[in-house]
């Protein structure tokens, strides 16, 4: 079986709250909560996966997304 190389440069995602949580559902709070963000103009660096992704995608609106290299 053939292992396959690792990428020396790894994505990350600088991903900052812009909106308000305020009067959104229930399920966007709890999203962006999960992704660590508890203020407006808070930043957080998660690695770049489908999830992470995904949870961007539903609250999108709400959020400013910044891909930085590192390695």
């Amino acid at each position: 079986m053939k292992k396959k190389k690792r990428d020396l440069h790894m994505t990350m995602l600088k991903i900052t709250l812009k909106r308000s949580v305020i009067g959104k559902p229930e399920k966007q709070r709890k999203i962006i909560r999960s992704l660590g963000l508890r203020r407006v103009n808070q930043s957080v660096l998660h690695k770049d996966t489908p999830v992470i992704r995904g949870q961007i995608h539903k609250t999108s609106h709400m959020l400013t997304v910044n891909e930085e290299v590192e390695g």
